[in-house]
């Protein structure tokens, strides 16, 4: 409470020139008695006048003045540029976390191949390896409610983020080192789920901390921002990673710098001080400390109470199982590609290359022009863009592109990567949707939930893909039957628009409200 929204009733009531009867209101009742002696000296109130006033005075005195907040005091010019500073460095602390986590394709550029080639999984195993390895990213949810509860010596994010990167840090250094044989390969699982355990701590915190920064900008700016800084550590990652494997032809090179980059990161967020665009108006919260077990239930009631609304709820749902029911062959495809089809690993490296690229043209792009767009027409076009770019890899696969003078490189340079841009830009209109619905001290939690229900959806996904290689009959040295897989992963992919209804018609990018279902 201010000092000066009491004072406007006092001067209205009290006022020597003040027509008819006085009747105090609440707000003023509240500090006329301590008040009274001081404005009748000062406005020199003739006796009638000074009757009214008594009257007032024990009609304050029957009803006790609540105690007043003190103010803060205002902070100096120094101080305000120390904050801006303090808070611009956490948004880099930010922007790292997010090209770092596209650059993670880095690492596992050469895991795929240090496992099908160095361990000698099949297609199949691979793709369970892969499945299995993101089961942490599934406990997102748990995360995003302790960085919402739970503060770290006076910080609500930034020991999140280096616990994260230290998680990392630790499961690749294991892999650098690591003799490879089968015999190391329980080992090698652990460290796989170790490294994106901490990757999920990361990533969970760097969105509640854009979320907090988004309230503070125009809607969708950020979030744009941050996918382009995603899709620019996916392409360097992707181009850097199929030179030096071509190069070297040792995965365990690019654990080791993949390693040093983390640490990098580590040091980074151990060295900044935390300042977010909410922290001066909760920092009288951390005055009232309350259990951890307290703060947790509390925090998860809120998570479910936002998730239940049905604005969130809907879009939640559609997005999820978007992903979830179409069956990913992305293993079979990789081992097709690199031992049917022979290619170097500088090939698929750049194929993802051009997907980032694309994904940064589709950001751009909707930055620009789509946003105007209402939501549930423009997801409705990109799934079936998504559905024609899956169909595409028959092109490949039965060779057509030879036909029409296309090598097979040239093809899976400009076109494999193709439907995975898509799937990926797909996510950008509801992180956006998110965040302009997300509650505040939900951040966190929301932002987890959502992505946790996207990499669950993924697993399940893969899951598909593992039954229908095994129903049709896929294996490391037949791919007769892949076009029949291809086709029936394309005609799931248009399943979602059944239930599009789920998605919000009108809604724009450019909007802060939505409007009911």
């Amino acid at each position: 409470m201010s000092y000066s929204s009491p004072s406007a009733p006092e001067m209205l009531c009290l006022s020597p020139c003040a027509p008819g009867p006085h009747r105090p209101s609440a707000r003023a009742s509240t500090s006329a008695a301590d008040n009274a002696h001081r404005v009748t000296l000062r406005l020199g109130t003739p006796t009638p006048r000074r009757c009214r006033l008594g009257k007032f005075q024990g009609c304050s005195a029957a009803a006790p003045a609540a105690p007043m907040e003190k103010a803060a005091p205002p902070r100096t010019t120094a101080e305000r540029w120390g904050s801006l500073r303090e808070m611009r460095r956490v948004w880099w602390v930010c922007g790292m976390g997010y090209w770092v986590q596209g650059f993670r394709c880095f690492p596992w550029l050469a895991l795929n191949f240090h496992l099908t080639r160095g361990l000698g999984l099949s297609p199949v195993a691979l793709q369970l390896v892969q499945n299995a390895g993101s089961l942490p990213l599934v406990a997102k949810p748990l995360f995003g409610v302790l960085s919402d509860a739970v503060y770290i010596g006076h910080q609500h994010r930034l020991p999140y983020i280096s616990a994260g990167a230290f998680l990392q840090l630790i499961a690749w250094g294991t892999l650098a080192i690591m003799p490879v044989t089968g015999d190391t390969f329980p080992i090698q699982m652990v460290c796989i789920l170790i490294g994106n355990l901490g990757a999920s701590v990361t990533e969970v915190v760097s969105d509640a901390v854009l979320t907090e920064f988004s309230r503070t900008q125009k809607t969708g700016v950020l979030q744009s921002y941050a996918f382009i800084g995603l899709a620019a550590g996916s392409l360097l990652g992707n181009l850097s990673g199929g030179y030096v494997l071509l190069r070297t032809q040792e995965p365990k090179t690019m654990f080791t710098a993949f390693s040093v980059l983390l640490g990098l990161q580590l040091a980074l967020s151990m060295s900044t001080k935390e300042t977010l665009p909410s922290s001066h108006g909760n920092s009288s919260s951390l005055l009232v400390r309350s259990s951890l077990s307290v703060n947790l239930r509390k925090q998860f009631s809120n998570l479910m109470t936002s998730v239940r609304k049905e604005r969130i709820f809907y879009p939640l749902a559609w997005i999820m199982t978007s992903f979830a029911v179409v069956p990913i062959l992305s293993g079979t495809m990789f081992c097709f590609q690199t031992q049917y089809l022979k290619l170097d690993s500088s090939i698929i490296g750049l194929s993802k290359v051009m997907g980032q690229v694309m994904v940064v043209s589709l950001t751009v792009l909707y930055n620009r022009y789509l946003k105007q767009i209402p939501l549930r027409r423009l997801v409705c076009g990109v799934q079936i863009m998504y559905a024609f770019a899956v169909l595409s890899e028959l092109i490949l696969v039965k060779q057509v592109n030879l036909l029409l003078g296309i090598p097979n490189e040239i093809y899976v340079l400009c076109f494999s990567a193709l439907a995975e841009a898509i799937a990926q830009f797909k996510v950008l209109p509801f992180s956006i949707l998110l965040s302009s619905l997300c509650p505040p001290g939900c951040e966190g939690s929301l932002f987890a939930f959502f992505t946790s229900g996207l990499v669950l959806s993924a697993i399940l996904s893969g899951v598909y893909g593992v039954g229908l290689s095994a129903l049709i009959g896929l294996s490391a040295g037949d791919y007769s039957n892949l076009p029949l897989g291809i086709l029936l992963q394309s005609l799931a992919a248009l399943l979602p628009l059944a239930w599009i209804s789920f998605v919000p018609e009108n809604w724009t990018a450019d909007e802060k409200i939505v409007k009911q279902r």
